[in-house]
């Protein structure tokens, strides 16, 4: 890969120019005394005519494994001078790097006919950083997600692989007819506190509805594709012109699920990102040898990069029964392993490597236009780098075959765990560590009822609804006053607007009742809401409880504590499986 600047040579490696700066633990673009500007990448050939003794020589690898900086002779000097050690004439030898440089993670999620990277760049390239965003491709989604990221809130990314068939090499995959459809779909949520992730993956045969869907054209002008009922999931993106958005709009329409943004590649991304990055080992139980994907692996494990890492995501009839549900499981212990590599391998420590895989990285993406700017890019790659690969889940939307055909060919939601999964998603509840998640939010309850001397007695509350069902805020009025010994309660109808989260307003000199309710009803340290009071009609201050759109009815507790990890299979990245 080559990056050419004014008055460079345009056989410089821009990875050879990145230098860790041992103050910050980071790697900083730096270039020799002579350079006139910093390097702009540009087409091969730019530049030509600088000398070579130019040229920014390339980091030197230290004696406990990191990288030192070497000295730049002087431009005056002879190319033949010897390189002035450190420490002559007064100057105070250059501290060696630490293992791994701190600011440089890259997370690849690789699956079926799709891959994800983000590059956590350094501070410093700010022309090498532009340039990698010219490589990004965007589109307007509308209000399909947000206008903005944001680092202090949950996150849900929705990661599509199409089948599109563009790109050398790739005539003999997919539909040849297909404008790219969502081949492979990942839903990936982010827990607020950046302890757990949930990767969720869609089946493409799933049948769904799909919404109208407002797409943005090319004179800047918006049209609405008319919505489709109970067909394949699939058909989300490329029918009629839909695009990730309408994809995205389908996500949440049949799951409750809002998604944020989106990032999607096509077959390209797993061959050139694999290939970049070296390999990705997997595992298998038998030996494979599938004359329609061309994979052809012994048992045990073997390293897979280019047409063989796309022909291993690919394969639907090596594995189970041969169906894609099966395909999912593969693509997710791929994923896996690659991440276990990209966290403990030499890519991280290795400029080059990793130079090399931003540019493929950026090349094969397409996002929505909130998160175009690489600056953005590195933002959400630094919150991903915080999650524990132990604490990052693999799992299904829950299926059935499709009652409806004779020969199997479509699945449909399990409504028996499928609700329970995506309000577990939703309510940012982690798959990974739901009974420490429950433990905590127990011992939370039991500390804010310690030392509390008020009876449900005493207890003054006024009840909203803020969103919940019809009839909520009397069903949990007679609830309390029943069943709870919470008698001086009353119901005043609906609220002025409606709330996500049910929420419990109180003034200071209310403390003690406010635990007491929040013990009864099992609200969250986030639902309780110092504040100010209301009065009643007796004159007394009168806390207000208002029921928002998570209420599940009277009686059943609204923290962790009370919801448990739904029953579906699962799998984390830390774990080595092997494929069969």
């Amino acid at each position: 890969m080559d990056a050419q600047g004014h008055g460079r040579a345009d056989d410089i490696d821009p990875a050879d120019q990145w230098v860790l700066n041992p103050r910050t633990g980071e790697y900083e673009l730096r270039l020799s005394p002579s350079a006139p500007r910093p390097p702009v990448p540009g087409p091969r050939g730019a530049g030509r005519g600088r000398p070579p003794r130019d040229r920014a020589p390339s980091p030197r690898r230290g004696t406990d494994g990191g990288e030192t900086r070497r000295e730049v002779p002087s431009q005056r000097r002879r190319r033949t001078a010897p390189e002035e050690p450190p420490g002559r004439r007064g100057r105070r030898p250059e501290p060696q790097a630490k293992k791994g440089p701190k600011g440089r993670r890259v997370l690849l999620w690789t699956g079926g006919t799709m891959a994800l990277v983000l590059l956590a760049a350094c501070t410093g390239g700010y022309f090498y950083l532009k340039h990698l965003e010219g490589n990004v491709s965007a589109t307007d989604v509308g209000d399909a997600g947000k206008s903005t990221f944001s680092k202090d809130e949950a996150f849900n990314i929705l990661v599509i692989g199409t089948d599109k068939r563009t790109g050398a090499g790739n005539e003999g995959y997919g539909d040849a007819g297909s404008a790219g459809h969502a081949d492979t779909t990942i839903l990936l949520h982010v827990s607020k506190d950046r302890s757990n992730a949930t990767a969720l993956s869609i089946p493409r045969d799933l049948i769904v509805d799909i919404p109208d869907c407002p797409t943005k054209q090319a004179d800047g002008s918006t049209q609405v594709i008319p919505g489709s009922q109970g067909v394949r999931f699939n058909r989300s993106l490329g029918e009629s012109g839909r695009d990730p958005g309408c994809t995205m709009r389908t996500v949440k329409e049949n799951t409750g699920i809002p998604v944020d943004h989106f990032m999607m590649a096509d077959f390209n991304a797993v061959k050139t990102l694999t290939s970049a990055v070296g390999g990705v080992k997997v595992c298998l139980q038998h030996a494979v040898n599938d004359e329609k994907s061309k994979l052809n692996l012994p048992e045990g494990e073997s390293t897979v990069q280019g047409e063989q890492a796309l022909a291993f995501v690919r394969t639907r009839h090596a594995f189970g029964n041969q169906g894609d549900l099966d395909r999912i499981k593969v693509q997710q212990q791929f994923l896996a392993s690659l991440m276990r590599q990209m966290s403990s391998g030499d890519t991280l420590t290795s400029p080059t490597k990793l130079v090399k895989l931003a540019e493929a990285a950026t090349k094969a993406l397409t996002v929505d236009s909130a998160i175009r700017k690489v600056g953005t890019l590195k933002d959400i790659a630094l919150e991903l780098k915080k999650v524990p690969t132990k604490n990052i889940s693999f799992t299904t939307v829950p299926v059935k075959d499709n009652p409806a055909e004779t020969v199997k060919a479509t699945v449909v939601l399990e409504e028996s765990k499928a609700p329970q999964l995506f309000d577990t998603i939703v309510n940012d509840v982690s798959l990974t560590a739901a009974k420490q998640q429950q433990k905590r939010e127990a011992a939370a309850v039991a500390a804010r009822l310690k030392g509390d001397k008020s009876a449900p007695s005493d207890v003054r509350v006024r009840i909203l609804n803020g969103g919940a069902p019809a009839g909520s805020a009397q069903e949990t009025l007679a609830w309390l006053q029943t069943e709870q010994g919470v008698d001086k309660s009353e119901n005043l109808g609906n609220a002025p607007a409606e709330l996500a989260r049910t929420t419990l307003e109180y003034a200071p000199a209310q403390a003690d009742q406010a635990r007491r309710l929040a013990g009864i009803l099992g609200l969250s340290g986030a639902a309780m809401k110092p504040g100010e009071s209301v009065t009643n009609a007796q004159g007394l201050p009168t806390m207000t409880l208002t029921l928002g759109k998570d209420f599940k009815g009277a009686g059943v507790k609204l923290n962790a504590a009370s919801q448990k990890a739904p029953d579906v299979e699962k799998s984390t990245a830390d774990k080595v499986q092997c494929a069969g």
